[in-house]
């Protein structure tokens, strides 16, 4: 169980984020939703302490996580940043960097045998030797989520891992993110624009307003009022096959 209670931000005294609370469950996909400036990304780098929060407490199974070193940090929570850097890295090496807060002077053979699982289980075996720099965005953003994967964390962070992706590499990526979390009984937080794809992959939702939770939804109890508040645009909720879908007036 993952539980965030009373986290506070500021950027030099201007608040980015008050008094943030919510738990999620392992094997669960929580989206934190809201508009351009809310404190999503933010609220990912508290909770990995990329930044360090002015107040409050990240629990993960009774450890406050605001409260350990950055390296056992790494080892219970996988981050997937917004933007990637350029690297000629093969596929190969920039999943094995993953493996880093596991690893002392030198790769054992068990940091050997985590990367050739993940390759072969997320499908890029085949990529293991090409420069991640060639590759796809779609490509990345796998390479990436293996990358966290690596690192064997509980708790996987997410931002925006959908941006700059076609309409197939979107639901590739968001497949993939939801396999993992049932598979290995991780808990997720996703920060994501698109409410189509939040809304079809994620279990629960943390609207952020003014830096502060306006509402934590389950896909049972979602409201249309209360997306339309947070983002001042009427919407409803449809049906479309299986699937629920918002849909702006």
């Amino acid at each position: 169980m993952l539980t965030v209670s009373g986290v506070h931000f500021s950027y030099n005294s201007h608040p980015a984020l008050t008094d943030i609370h919510f738990s999620l469950e392992p094997g669960r996909i929580l989206g934190i939703l809201g508009v351009n400036g809310a404190g999503k990304s933010t609220l990912l780098k508290c909770l990995n302490r990329i930044l360090r929060p002015q107040l409050g407490a990240v629990l993960l199974e009774k450890s406050n996580i605001l409260e350990m070193n950055q390296r056992d940090v790494a080892r219970r929570m996988g981050y997937v940043p917004q933007r990637h850097t350029d690297t000629r890295l093969t596929v190969y090496e920039a999943v094995l960097l993953g493996r880093r807060p596991h690893m002392g002077w030198t790769v054992r053979p068990k940091d050997y045998q985590v990367v050739e699982t993940l390759l072969a289980e997320m499908a890029l075996t085949h990529l293991s030797h090409r420069p991640v720099c060639d590759l796809s965005g779609g490509e990345v953003q796998q390479v990436m989520i293996a990358r966290a994967l690596a690192q064997s964390p509980r708790v996987l962070l997410l931002d925006e891992p959908t941006s700059n992706l076609d309409i197939k590499h979107q639901l590739e990526v968001m497949k993939t993110i939801r396999r993992v979390v049932r598979e290995q009984r991780l808990s997720a937080i996703v920060s994501i624009h698109d409410l189509n794809l939040a809304v079809r992959f994620a279990d629960a939702f943390l609207f952020i307003k003014d830096h502060c939770v306006h509402a934590l939804h389950t896909k049972d109890t979602l409201d249309a009022g209360v997306i339309s508040n947070v983002y001042g645009v009427e919407v409803s909720l449809v049906k479309a096959g299986d699937h629920l879908l918002v849909a702006p007036h």
